[in-house]
């Protein structure tokens, strides 16, 4: 796993072998970035990163200059995992909270630009995270909520939806919370 871009582009980060989580392939993230970077000033976004995994996500997003990345995971060997290794990348703007993310949503009091899911592909409420996210208060009016998922889920009937991007096995679905 590296990370491919901005103050920490290409620096790899070791995963070990029998780690349960799945990381976005390089391939998806720098695709992902590449278009949140013609909407976002990544130095002024913060971010909810939602069932972290190995937190590869985050610390993309903190590499880029965000200066605030929310990480939820409830497994306590990735959230350790996280925790460490932003320490060890002097990622300061990473916060790393150990919670099932359904109860960290229910009682979430702040609102970021840009919240990012990515559940387990066979997790068997996925369909629910969309409704979770805008039943919240973690996206602000305008932000960008992204779930990944595998090929077996659609999204598009849910209301925000703005697009789905497909990169190898990687499907990226992409809302956005329409201003009241």
């Amino acid at each position: 796993m590296r990370i491919v871009s901005g103050k920490l582009k290409g620096r790899q980060i070791p995963v070990r072998k029998n780690f349960s989580a799945r990381p976005t392939t390089d391939f998806a993230k720098e695709s992902l970035f590449n278009i949140l970077n013609n909407y976002f000033d990544f130095e002024e976004t913060e971010v909810l990163d939602l069932f972290a995994g190995t937190g590869s996500i985050s610390y993309e997003f903190a590499s880029r200059g965000c200066p605030k990345v929310i990480t939820v995971e409830k497994d306590f060997r990735s959230f350790d995992f996280i925790r460490q290794t932003a320490k060890e990348l002097n990622l300061n703007s990473i916060r790393v909270v150990k919670s099932d993310v359904f109860n960290f949503l229910g009682r979430c009091s702040e609102s970021f630009d840009i919240v990012f899911a990515d559940p387990p592909y066979e997790l068997e409420n996925i369909a629910d995270i969309p409704d979770a996210v805008f039943k919240s208060k973690a996206l602000k009016e305008n932000g960008w909520f992204i779930l990944e998922h595998g090929s077996n889920n659609l999204f598009n009937h849910i209301s925000g939806f703005k697009e789905m991007r497909v990169y190898g096995n990687v499907h990226f679905s992409i809302f956005r919370k329409e201003q009241k």
